[in-house]
């Protein structure tokens, strides 16, 4: 088969700063909760290149039988010439498999009325098994017997869609098709365009799977008019998605093409791809030795590794030293074990850290695992997650960044999904070596759709509260709050904790000084480590970020006057921007409506405000949006900004005296 591939160029295109995203639930969910993250990370790509993948669906929503679900490969052909569409059916598929069901798949009749300049490709769904004749002789022409049939058929496939690619693809001045994706219970679509068009294009919102994963292209070098060479790239039952570039591109194509394996696409992520089928799927490695294969563990990290893992690691590092993929990069794999059952979402680092990521993991009644380039988008998919099944939480148990190569953990870490005793499916996250990855058990949620209510039993809460708030000592008021309930929300069940914050926010109402004293001690809860049993962490926030929201929602209104410290404004009235007058101080800014970047990012306003002679910034309800604090200029001592909520890129980029505070995660 490599004999008859044409001679092709070397990777000719660059990738920058992508956008990488993907979560794993214990119960199908449906796409809009990709479509979520995927426009929150809208700028980490430039419209060259969208793609989604998902694994685990509902049978009855594809129209076939369970046993049809779990045991067919699901052939995904872009067309983009969809006059070859009988040809390649009559020609490498009719004559091959057993077809099941074949369906063009649905699509938005006009492109254009969702911005998109390119015409996605028609895609042809077939659901197949490999005729038993043509799997015998085909075992046979080959030598496969020491394969098991299963094993055969997978090799069967592959080779099939490389002969589909190679024909009409890769030979091709003007391509005319391409194998997206050939795994059982699995998809990967990918246009020319943006990730959250190819869910609005193919009408994915109301499609449920148990994973979903998205990438937001940007290459940096090259022309891209067809949707080949975007992410994810299929290797048989994965998709994989890539942010970074290997430094190694040639390096890894000879060592592919040695081994039978030729990229078609021109992209390192293409590679990737084929190192895990390979390695994966024909050298049957254990995913903890393809991870070292992937990112090898070296120098101090290798040195603390146990004896036996220093040889077998010496020994796999010495084997792969032209393979592994060198420069920046960061994978996350969307995969359905089919032999063991369980479908899984991976996460590997690269062992320089050279690419941002972020991991979450959130257990209850339904359980949700995630990994992204940016806790934002972690942000958006649980936000988005609650709004369809309240059961979810929009903020995770449990947040994590991994360091590549890591003695500790590897750097890597798996979801896997399986089915347990009740019959339904669990979620189970380990790291690289196989340990186990938990949030606190047997801790409460707090219920915040219950309304509150007292109890003859809050009286000392309320007491001690009243206490706290007649003392007219202002300097430290705050952090005597934060005490105060740091200390008993041991005693305190979910409805205590709830009435204990609801009765501090109602006297943030009365004035400035206590609405001040408040928001000190429920930001100092938010964010410091502590005890908070038996509440979960997670929950303690969820029900402290309503409150501050809350709280800053209530500041007078820039359009008036009011001899408040606080001023509100938010997108609809940010015409009426204006300088400081009569006590006001503090410029309070809803960003949630604001866009991301360009003149009507809130950072551009902040800028505006400071102009005008605001000092002091308290901006919340944060959605990603990029550049808080750049553009001052020099010389800023004595500004002040406190950020709440999900905050983007380039936070206090070159800031010059300034104060940033970031009361949430500012990773990147």
């Amino acid at each position: 088969m490599i004999s008859r591939v044409p001679s092709l160029a070397p990777n000719t295109e660059e990738e920058g700063g992508c956008g990488v995203t993907g979560f794993i639930c214990s119960i199908p969910v449906t796409g809009k909760n990709i479509f979520e993250p995927s426009v929150q990370m809208h700028n980490r790509g430039n419209g060259k290149g969208g793609g989604i993948g998902a694994v685990g669906f509902v049978p009855e929503a594809l129209g076939v039988s369970r046993q049809v679900l779990d045991e067919d490969y699901m052939l995904h052909i872009a067309l983009l010439d969809a006059s070859v569409a009988e040809e390649i059916e009559n020609t490498y598929i009719k004559p091959h498999f057993r077809i099941d069901k074949a369906e063009k798949m649905e699509t938005l009749d006009d492109y254009r009325s969702i911005g998109l300049d390119v015409r996605p490709p028609d895609v042809m769904r077939y659901f197949v098994r490999v005729k038993d004749d043509v799997l015998d002789k085909f075992i046979a022409d080959n030598g496969f017997t020491s394969l098991d049939r299963r094993e055969a058929e997978d090799e069967f496939v592959y080779q099939n869609s490389f002969k589909i690619n190679t024909h009409y693809y890769a030979s091709l001045g003007e391509k005319k098709a391409f194998v997206m994706s050939h795994g059982r219970n699995m998809m990967i679509l990918k246009i020319v365009g943006y990730a959250e068009n190819v869910v609005r294009y193919y009408k994915l919102a109301d499609f449920k799977a148990h994973v979903w994963l998205a990438h937001q292209r940007y290459p940096t070098r090259g022309r891209v008019w067809h949707p080949g060479g975007c992410h994810p790239f299929s290797a048989l039952n994965e998709a994989l998605v890539h942010n970074g570039d290997f430094a190694n591109y040639q390096s890894v194509f000879e060592y592919l093409r040695q081994r039978n394996y030729h990229p078609l696409f021109l992209t390192d992520t293409e590679e990737a791809a084929l190192l895990l089928d390979l390695w994966n799927r024909v050298y049957k490695y254990p995913l903890e030795y393809l991870i070292e294969a992937m990112a090898p563990t070296t120098e101090m990290d290798f040195d603390l590794l146990p004896k036996e893992k220093q040889e077998i690691y010496k020994s796999i590092q010495a084997h792969h030293v032209n393979s592994s993929p060198d420069g920046p990069w960061f994978f996350i794999i969307a995969r359905n074990d089919a032999k063991t059952e369980q479908f899984q979402l991976i996460g590997i680092t690269d062992t320089a850290m050279l690419r941002p990521q972020v991991f979450a993991l959130q257990e209850g009644d339904v359980q949700v695992g995630l990994i992204c380039s940016e806790k934002q988008a972690i942000d958006a998919t649980l936000i988005s997650l609650e709004r369809e099944d309240p059961r979810f939480r929009p903020i995770a148990d449990k947040y994590w960044n991994a360091r590549g190569g890591s003695h500790a953990d590897g750097g890597a870490f798996i979801f896997s999904l399986k089915k347990g005793q009740n019959g339904g499916m669990e979620l189970f996250c380990f790291d690289k070596f196989g340990k186990g990855i938990q949030t606190p058990r047997n801790q409460v949620i707090c219920d915040v759709s219950k309304p509150i209510a007292q109890k003859p039993d809050y009286q000392p809460i309320v007491d001690s509260l009243r206490d706290l708030f007649a003392d007219k000592e202002t300097d430290g008021a705050g952090e005597k709050l934060y005490s105060y309930v740091k200390e008993a929300i041991g005693g305190f069940d979910a409805e205590k904790l709830r009435f204990c914050i609801e009765t501090m926010k109602a006297y943030a109402d009365q004035n400035d000084d206590y609405k001040q004293r408040v928001l000190d001690a429920l930001t100092f809860l938010n964010d410091r480590r502590f005890n908070t049993n038996p509440i979960k962490r997670g929950s303690l926030q969820h029900v402290l970020k309503i409150a501050i929201d809350a709280i800053l929602a209530t500041s007078p209104p820039i359009t008036g006057s009011s001899p408040s410290r606080f001023s509100h404004i938010d997108f609809a009235s940010r015409g009426s921007l204006r300088a400081p007058q009569n006590n006001e101080t503090t410029l309070v800014i809803d960003a949630e409506h604001f866009e991301p970047e360009g003149e009507d990012c809130d950072a551009v306003m902040i800028v505006k405000a400071y102009k005008l002679g605001w000092k002091r910034f308290i901006v919340y309800k944060y959605r990603g949006q990029r550049f808080t604090g750049c553009g001052f200029g020099p010389a800023t001592r004595g500004v002040r900004i406190d950020v709440y909520g999900a905050s983007g890129d380039y936070l206090a980029s070159g800031i010059d005296g300034m104060e940033i505070y970031v009361h949430g995660n500012a990773q990147d």
